[in-house]
């Protein structure tokens, strides 16, 4: 791959269902795009959901994506949080209802939400939520607790069920991710539309509210995602994706995480509004990570200069940017998007 290819594979757009299918092709095309992400609700079914995916697969070639298939993306978490209803699609229910059943009832019902997804074309599911809520905070969490997307408000029991959802998408065959690391369950601001409430004080290196995204990274999750809130007791002052003492030293070194790393929304979200638009990839790379998701098609093209542009100017950067599509295109040859020539 060349530099432009290098660095489209370190992105992920969203499409808006009541955008043109065809909306984001100029863009796919120019900038080398890796993934796409289905967003604002989709209720059409699977049908409809998988003319739009059979479109946007057709775009990768040898010209446009170095001939790397697309990371099909939606988050299908269940709930609140379901981005793919109608004909076709299993209503699912909320992590915390998930949660009264076993670990093996999860796994099934997880495997059938799996086929569902690869009937639609679907081979990503940025889900499950690792996130723990702790009784006392509760429903003052904006982005988890709020809308009943944990499993528990014991670590313990979060493990065993992102273990159980983990092991259906996988026997569904669609690769799956854990989030939004370290944690999102301590705050009260939802980093989507606040920077205020979304420092943790409490969590550190060695707390048992890693040990659901430990089990992921031990069942060989496929990505784990990283969200924006601030940690002062681990990075004081810099939001999670921008902090290499989270994405390298917590997450790669101490969980002994080798895979990809995606970003929660960096394109919409108010918590890192205040960073330029193309330094939030270059920034994200920096710390370690790997795929910049932006929810804004208008970000991208800043997105990939910065990429490129940094990357030709500092040799360190550019090394860092191989690293990270090594380990996207490491990815897609598991999940047979590339093949070795």
């Amino acid at each position: 791959m060349d530099a432009g290819e290098r660095a489209g594979q370190l992105l992920m757009v969203g499409l808006d269902h009541a955008a043109s299918r065809a909306s984001l092709d100029a863009l796919v095309s120019s900038r080398h795009l890796g993934g796409v992400i289905l967003l604002g609700g989709w209720t059409g079914g699977v049908d409809s959901v998988r003319a739009t995916t059979r479109h946007l697969a057709a775009l990768a070639s040898k010209n446009t994506t170095a001939g790397l298939g697309l990371l099909l993306a939606a988050d299908q978490e269940g709930g609140a949080v379901q981005q793919l209803r109608g004909t076709g699609f299993s209503r699912m229910p909320s992590a915390r209802v998930q949660d009264q059943g076993s670990p093996g009832a999860l796994t099934a019902d997880a495997t059938r939400w799996a086929a569902e997804l690869r009937q639609a074309g679907i081979n990503v599911n940025l889900a499950p939520v690792a996130d723990t809520v702790p009784i006392s905070i509760g429903r003052a969490n904006g982005p988890i607790g709020q809308y009943d997307r944990q499993f528990s408000s014991d670590p313990e029991q979060v493990s065993r069920m992102v273990g159980a959802f983990l092991a259906g998408m996988r026997a569904g065959g669609v690769a799956a991710t854990v989030k939004h690391f370290p944690g999102i369950g301590r705050i009260t601001g939802n980093t989507d539309v606040t920077a205020s409430g979304i420092t943790d004080r409490t969590t550190t290196v060695d707390d048992p509210y890693l040990e659901p995204f430990r089990t992921g990274v031990q069942d060989g999750v496929e990505l784990v995602m990283v969200g924006s809130a601030i940690y002062s007791r681990i990075d004081p002052g810099t939001n999670a994706v921008f902090s290499k003492a989270i994405v390298t030293d917590l997450l790669r070194d101490r969980l002994s995480y080798d895979g990809v790393v995606i970003t929660d929304d960096v394109g919409a979200a108010r918590a890192v509004a205040a960073v330029p638009v193309g330094e939030r990839a270059t920034r994200f790379i920096e710390a370690g990570g790997d795929i910049t998701l932006t929810a804004r098609p208008a970000t991208v093209a800043a997105m990939h200069d910065a990429i490129t542009s940094k990357a030709k100017a500092n040799p360190a950067f550019a090394r860092a940017v191989q690293a990270a599509a090594t380990r996207v295109v490491d990815l897609k040859l598991r999940m047979g998007l590339a093949h070795c020539p």
